[in-house]
């Protein structure tokens, strides 16, 4: 539910993060504004957020009407003045810490009313990140999962300098546009979900480079077995009603046959080198010219729906 001391939120950035978190907001009755570097980044922005819901109103989790209310609630920009009386900013640029640097001095010089900055970065430290901020205290990072207005968890890490004001200024916010917030309370490279991701996809790419098992029949494993199962319950809850006992009787077993690859395996290696970059180029692991495309993007995001909590405008 809308929060009454939060009368506009900035996004800073028109990629898919952006557009997507003006998708989630807007949802939620805020009044947004989307900051570009020049018209054909508003453009693809607003591109990006009229196919989010066009998307919502094909599953029919958002009427036409609706989405017309939600998008009178958007607006564009290029100039950081619009932004002044943001209360708080959300920041989503490119992953080069001179340009989130540069970002936020234009915001500290022209954004006189914020309580919070939430970096939705996936690589780099928060505390990094604070040292191109006066106001090292209202700085975090908030990384929500693509598509994010659809995925209801973001992880917020503290810096050794963020206030305890700031971070729960953050979470009730995210909180009112539904989202689940897992707090770090220490900087970690990957944060908690790609921690566990990037291990689960060396063990994946380790087994392919062994002979074990071919893509095709990991995926689906992982589809068919125990992922379905982490919907509804958490790692630790299984473990724990699976009995410790039998954990640490696997665990002695399997670990030392586990990959302990400290870079790149080369087998993703060798497919990057070549060009090979997935999706982008055409093929990867996978050839995406086999692939359903559309298919493919509502299967990604199928898993989500059962989340949808928005509190949506009543329709015209």
């Amino acid at each position: 539910m809308k929060l009454d001391n939060v009368n506009h939120i900035a996004i800073i950035g028109t990629g898919m993060i952006g557009a997507s978190m003006a998708v989630l907001f807007t949802g939620n009755g805020y009044k947004t504004t989307m900051y570009a570097i020049n018209d054909a980044e508003i453009a693809k922005g607003k591109a990006s957020y009229d196919t989010y819901y066009k998307d919502l109103i094909e599953k029919k989790l958002v009427t036409p009407g609706q989405a017309v209310k939600c998008a009178e609630l958007l607006n564009f920009t290029q100039k950081y003045e619009d932004l002044a009386d943001a209360d708080f900013i959300f920041e989503c640029v490119v992953e080069r810490l001179n340009v989130k640097h540069a970002v936020y001095k234009e915001i500290e010089k022209h954004c006189k009313n914020f309580k919070a900055i939430a970096s939705s970065t996936s690589a780099i430290s928060v505390d990094n990140l604070a040292e191109g901020l006066i106001q090292k205290d209202k700085l975090s990072v908030a990384h929500p999962w693509n598509p994010p207005h659809l995925v209801p968890c973001v992880e917020v890490v503290k810096g050794k300098q963020t206030s305890d004001e700031s971070i729960k200024f953050t979470k009730e916010v995210l909180e009112s546009v539904g989202r689940q917030v897992s707090l770090m309370m220490k900087d970690a490279p990957g944060f908690i979900g790609n921690r566990l991701q990037h291990a689960l996809y060396r063990e994946a790419v380790y087994m392919v480079e062994q002979g074990i098992a071919t893509p095709e029949d990991i995926d689906k494993t992982l589809k068919y077995s125990f992922i379905p199962r982490y919907t509804s319950i958490g790692l630790f809850e299984h473990f724990d009603y699976a009995g410790l006992d039998m954990i640490v009787s696997i665990d002695d077993y399997l670990f030392p046959t586990l990959s302990n690859a400290d870079k790149t395996p080369d087998y993703i290696r060798n497919l990057h080198d070549s060009g090979n970059l997935g999706f982008k180029t055409g093929k990867g692991v996978y050839d995406w010219s086999k692939k359903d495309i559309e298919e493919f993007r509502h299967c990604a995001s199928e898993p989500y729906i059962r989340f949808f909590n928005w509190s949506l405008p009543e329709d015209k």
